[in-house]
C-alpha cells in the first residue's frame, strides 16, 4: 500500500497552506483512492538546534565515558541562570546541561536536541532525569533516534551534527526549529489501490488523482526530464522470447544507460534518504536508493547493475531447464522455462548466465557494492501476466513486480532511466554515457486504440443525466484524447493501461463527477413474484426438521477416501465414485461428498467428543454426483473473459449437484429429571423425521424394508415417492458405523433428496372440508406375518372404509410366542365420520367389515380376538 509523504506530493501538485493528511485523504478517497491509514509526524515538541559550548569527558565505574554537555539551545530555551538546575562547567553563558554518550562531536558543534517534552519516534518521549550524578535536561540525538535511518559516516556511530555528513552545506543557529529543518512535522497518508489502477503506485499517479479532486495544478514530473536519444551505440541488448505467454512477448522495450566514474563513498542526500523512509524503504547506497527513489516518484520499476561485473550483450529471454540463479536476497532459486530472465554472458568460460528475474529481483553476480564506480541502469517495459507467474512461483513478491503485475506506463523506461542516471550524478559524481540503449520489439510502444463512446451510454448505465460538457471533461482531465461529437473517439493516455472499453470510461466519468451525485435509488421487485416452488420447499423442510428439536448444522462438503469404508460402502457402490478436486483445501480431504452423511456423521462425532451425550443435528446441502462419461473440465486462462464453447464445455463437466436433507440422532433424547428418562432417539425417530420432512413440502413417502450401507439389515427403511422412485433412506445406523463414528449406541440417521421430494409433491394442494358430525373410533388389531410392512396394512384398511374414512395410525407393534413363530400383530386406531350426517351402528358396522375384509384379501391379516 503506497505511503504518501506530503512534502514530496506537493512536489508535483500544489497543496493549500493549511494542508493536512486527513484533508488529503479525503480528497484522494472522493475519486477511489481508499484511506488505509495515517502516519502522523515522527516527532513532536521542542526539538531544536544547540550549539555545544563546552564538553568534560567523566570515566564511569562501569568503564564507559560520558560527556557532560553545556549547549546552547536558544534565548528561549535556555535556563535561567539565576535558578541552574545543576552547576555549569567553565564561563556561565545561558545554557542547559545534557549528559551524552557518543563521541563524534566537540565544543562548537551544532547538534539536534530535543528538550523536555519531545516525542521521538518509537514513541520516545523526552523528560529531564537524573543520571550520572547531574540532572540531564534534554537529549543530543543522533540519525536514528530522529528516525532519519541508520545514517551514514560518523552518524552510524554517532550525534547528527549540521554542517556534517549528511547535514553538509545546512545553515541553523541554536533555538532554530529542528523539526522544519528536518522534515520531520511531515504526515504521511496510507492509500489502498486497486489492481487496477497500478499508476496510483506513484507519487505522480497520486498527485494526478489528488489533482482531480481538488482543481489543484498538477505538473507532471515526467514532463521535466528530457530523455537522450536511445539507439544502439551503447550497451548492446538482444530481446529474445522464444515462448510467449498468451501470445504476449515478455519484454517489449529495454532502456539501458550507464554512469561512470561515481564516487563509491557518496552518501544518499538527506532529503531523499528521509522520504524513502516515510515511504516505508530502508535507505541503502546512493545508486540503489536513487533508482528507488525514481520508483516511487514516477512508478517506472529501474534495476542498477556493477558494469565491471556485467558481461555484454544483454539478452532478455526465457530460462533454461535447470538454470539457478542466486537473487538479491541471497537465496538460491531453481528457474521455470516460463521465467523471463535478464541474461548475459560473464558465466565460466564466458558462457551465458541468468543475472536477474526479469521485473521482479535481480541477482547478485551483478549486484552494485560498497566498490561500484560505473553502473548500468535497466528501465524496461514487461509483461504484467509473465511478472505476476514468477513472482508467485519464487513467492518473491518485490516493489518491482508489485508495479509491473499492475502495468507500468510504457513512455516511462527511457524517462526514468534518465531521471536517476541524473540524481546519481548530482550527489555522486561522474558522467552519463551519451550512448543510450533504446531496444524495442517492432510497433512498442503500441498506440492505444480508440474507443468509441456515446454520449448517452454513461447516463444510461450509471443512471445520471451527465451533460456533454461533464463526460468530455472528465476524460480529457485524466488525459484522454477526445475527438469528435457523438459518438466520442476517445484514446487513453499510456498509463491508463485499465482503460480499455467503453465501460472503463464510464467508470472513469462517474468517479470524477462524483459519487455522491449517484442517487441511491433501491430495486423494486415486479409484482406477483415471490420464492420459487424449490425454494418454498426447501424452507418448509428446514423449518420442520428445525422444529422437531433437531439443530443445523453446516459441514464442508470435502471427504477422504476412508470415509466409504467407515460407511461400510460394498466395493462397487455407485457413491464411492467420487469427484476429485484439482486443488483440494486440504491433501487429506480431495474428494466432494456423494451422499451429507459421508459429512454429517464425522460432524457428530466432533461434537460428542467435545462433550456432548447425545446428538440431533440435519444440514440440508448438495451432494455431488459424478456425471456418467463426463468430460474432464478445461482450465481457462486467466488474461481474460473464457469463451462460450469453455463454459459449455464446463458445464458439461459438473457434476450433479442433487439438494439433500439428513438427519443424525443418536443418545438421550433430553437429560433424566424427576419424573423419569424420555427415552433414547432411535430408528423410529429418523422414519418420523423423513416423514415430517416429506409432509412439510407437500408429499408422501412409503417406507420399506432395504439392506443399504450405512444402515442396520432388517432395521433401515428405503423411502419411495408416490410412484415408486427411490426418495432416501433412513432407519438405524450399523453397530460397526455407530463404532467408527464413536456415536451412542443404536444411533439412526435418515437422508432424502430434497429435490426430488418437492418435485414428487402434488402441484396443487386440495383444501379438505371439516365435518360437523361426530367422529366415530374404532381400534384394529391384525395378525400379519413379521415381512409385511405396515403401510400395507394402513393402505388395505383405507382402500375397505371408503370415504367414511377420517385417520388411521399405528399405535402398537407386538410379537410373542401366543401368535406363532414369524407372526406379529399391528394395532390402528382409526377415525371415522361422514360429511353428510351422523355415522349410524349399521354403517359404522358395514365399515368394520369392510376392512377386516380388505386386510385378509390384501395381505391375509387376520383380526386379533
Amino acid at each position: 500500500m503506497p505511503r504518501i509523504p506530503l512534502t514530496w506530493l506537493g512536489d508535483h501538485v500544489e497543496l493549500p497552506e493549511d494542508v493536512t493528511a486527513e484533508s488529503v485523504a479525503a480528497a484522494l478517497v472522493s475519486v477511489g483512492l481508499e484511506e488505509e491509514g495515517i502516519i502522523p509526524a515522527q516527532v513532536t515538541g521542542p526539538l531544536v538546534v544547540g550549539r555545544v559550548l563546552d564538553l568534560v569527558k567523566e570515566p564511569q565505574k562501569n568503564g564507559k565515558t560520558i560527556n557532560w554537555c553545556r549547549v546552547d539551545v536558544g534565548p528561549e530555551h535556555n535556563e535561567d541562570l539565576d535558578d541552574p538546575k545543576d552547576p555549569q562547567p567553565g564561563d556561565e553563558r545561558p545554557s542547559r546541561g545534557i549528559i551524552c554518550g557518543a563521541h563524534n562531536f566537540e565544543p562548537g558543534d551544532l547538534v539536534i536536541v530535543s528538550l523536555p517534552g519531545t516525542v521521538l519516534p518509537g514513541p520516545f518521549p523526552i523528560a529531564a532525569r537524573k543520571t550520572y550524578g547531574h540532572l540531564s535536561d534534554g537529549m543530543i540525538c543522533s540519525a536514528a533516534e530522529l528516525g532519519l535511518g541508520d545514517g551514514a559516516g560518523d552518524e552510524a556511530a554517532g550525534i547528527l551534527v549540521v554542517g556534517r555528513g549528511s547535514l553538509a552545506g545546512v545553515r541553523a543557529e541554536p533555538g532554530d526549529d529542528a523539526i522544519a529543518l528536518l522534515g520531520l512535522g511531515d504526515e504521511v497518508v496510507e492509500i489502498n489501490v486497486t489492481p487496477d489502477r497500478g499508476y496510483a503506485f506513484s507519487l505522480r499517479g497520486v498527485a494526478r488523482e489528488y489533482s482531480h479532486a481538488t482543481g489543484r495544478p498538477f505538473t507532471d514530473p515526467a514532463g521535466e526530464v528530457t530523455p537522450a536519444q536511445g539507439g544502439r551505440g551503447g550497451l548492446p541488448v538482444q530481446l529474445r522470447d522464444e515462448a510467449p505467454i498468451r501470445g504476449h512477448l515478455g519484454c517489449t522495450r529495454f532502456v539501458a544507460v550507464e554512469v561512470r566514474g561515481i564516487d563509491p563513498a557518496a552518501p544518499t542526500p538527506r532529503w531523499m534518504r528521509q522520504r524513502l523512509t516515510q515511504a516505508g524503504m530502508r535507505p541503502l547506497s546512493l545508486v540503489v536508493d536513487v533508482t528507488n527513489y525514481v520508483m516511487l516518484d514516477l512508478g517506472q520499476p529501474l534495476h542498477a547493475y556493477d558494469s565491471h561485473r556485467l558481461v555484454g550483450p544483454i539478452t532478455v529471454r526465457r530460462a533454461q531447464a535447470g538454470e539457478r540463479l542466486e537473487t538479491l536476497d541471497d537465496k538460491p532459486r531453481d528457474l521455470d522455462p516460463e521465467d523471463l530472465v535478464i541474461a548475459d554472458f560473464g558465466g565460466e568460460g564466458g558462457t551465458d548466465r541468468a543475472i536477474g528475474i526479469a521485473g521482479v529481483m535481480g541477482g547478485a553476480s551483478t549486484e552494485v557494492s560498497s566498490e561500484t564506480v560505473n553502473v548500468i541502469l535497466e528501465a524496461a517495459t514487461f509483461d504484467p501476466v509473465t511478472v505476476a507467474r514468477s513472482a508467485r512461483r519464487h513467492r518473491l513478491p518485490s516493489e518491482a513486480s508489485k508495479r509491473f503485475e499492475r502495468g507500468v506506463d510504457p513512455l516511462l523506461p527511457p524517462v526514468a532511466a534518465q531521471r536517476a542516471a541524473e540524481l546519481i550524478v548530482r550527489y555522486g559524481g561522474g558522467q552519463i554515457d551519451p550512448r543510450v540503449t533504446d531496444e524495442r520489439v517492432d510497433g512498442a510502444p503500441a498506440p492505444r486504440e480508440t474507443i468509441e463512446l456515446p454520449l448517452g451510454d454513461a447516463e444510461r448505465l450509471v443512471g445520471v443525466a451527465y451533460t456533454p460538457e461533464q463526460v468530455r471533461g472528465s476524460l480529457e482531465m485524466i488525459g484522454c484524447v477526445v475527438e469528435g461529437e457523438d459518438p466520442l473517439r476517445v484514446t487513453p493516455p499510456s498509463w491508463r493501461g485499465d482503460l480499455t472499453i467503453r465501460e472503463d470510461l464510464i467508470e472513469e466519468i462517474a468517479r470524477l463527477v462524483g459519487y455522491d451525485t449517484i442517487p441511491s435509488v433501491l430495486p423494486q421487485a415486479p409484482g406477483g413474484r415471490g420464492l420459487t416452488r424449490l425454494q418454498r420447499g426447501r424452507r418448509s423442510a428446514r423449518t420442520a426438521l428445525a422444529e422437531d428439536g433437531l439443530v443445523e448444522v453446516t459441514s464442508y462438503p470435502f471427504v477422504s477416501a476412508s470415509v466409504f469404508d467407515e460407511l461400510g460402502l460394498p466395493a462397487d457402490d455407485d457413491r464411492r465414485r467420487a469427484v476429485r478436486l484439482a486443488n483440494p483445501i486440504a491433501e487429506d480431504e480431495p474428494l466432494l461428498r456423494t451422499d451429507l452423511l459421508e459429512t454429517l456423521l464425522p460432524t457428530a462425532r466432533r461434537n460428542l467428543g467435545r462433550g456432548e451425550e447425545s446428538i440431533a443435528i440435519f444440514q440440508l446441502a448438495p451432494a455431488f454426483l459424478a456425471r456418467p462419461g463426463a468430460p474432464v473440465a478445461p482450465l481457462p486462462g486467466v488474461e481474460g473473459l473464457p469463451a462460450p464453447a469453455e463454459l459449455a464445455a464446463i458445464d458439461d463437466a459438473l457434476p450433479l449437484q442433487p439438494t439433500q436433507a439428513a438427519a443424525v440422532v443418536a443418545g438421550p433424547r433430553s437429560p433424566a429429571s424427576w419424573w423419569g428418562a424420555e427415552g433414547d432417539w432411535g430408528w423410529a425417530d429418523a422414519l418420523d423425521l423423513a416423514h415430517r420432512t416429506a409432509a412439510a413440502v407437500g408429499a408422501e413417502i412409503q417406507p420399506a424394508a432395504v439392506e443399504r450401507a450405512p444402515f442396520h439389515p432388517g432395521r433401515g427403511a428405503e423411502l419411495r415417492g408416490a410412484e415408486g422412485t427411490v426418495l432416501g433412506y433412513a432407519g438405524e445406523l450399523h453397530p460397526r458405523v455407530v463404532t467408527a463414528f464413536g456415536l451412542p449406541a443404536r444411533g439412526a440417521a435418515m437422508v432424502l433428496d430434497v429435490d426430488a421430494l418437492i418435485a414428487s409433491a402434488p402441484d396443487v394442494v386440495r383444501a379438505e372440508p371439516v365435518s360437523t358430525y361426530p367422529v366415530a373410533k374404532e381400534d384394529f388389531a391384525f395378525v400379519v406375518g413379521e415381512t409385511v410392512p405396515a403401510i400395507a396394512v394402513e393402505a388395505a384398511l383405507a382402500a375397505g372404509i371408503g370415504d367414511v374414512l377420517e385417520s388411521v395410525r399405528l399405535f402398537d407393534v407386538y410379537t410373542g410366542e401366543q401368535l406363532g413363530a414369524g407372526m406379529k400383530s399391528l394395532a390402528f386406531a382409526v377415525r371415522l365420520r361422514s360429511a353428510t350426517g351422523t355415522l349410524s351402528a349399521e354403517e359404522i358396522r358395514a365399515a368394520r367389515d369392510r376392512a377386516i375384509a380388505a386386510v385378509d384379501a390384501a395381505v391375509g391379516g387376520v383380526l386379533r380376538a
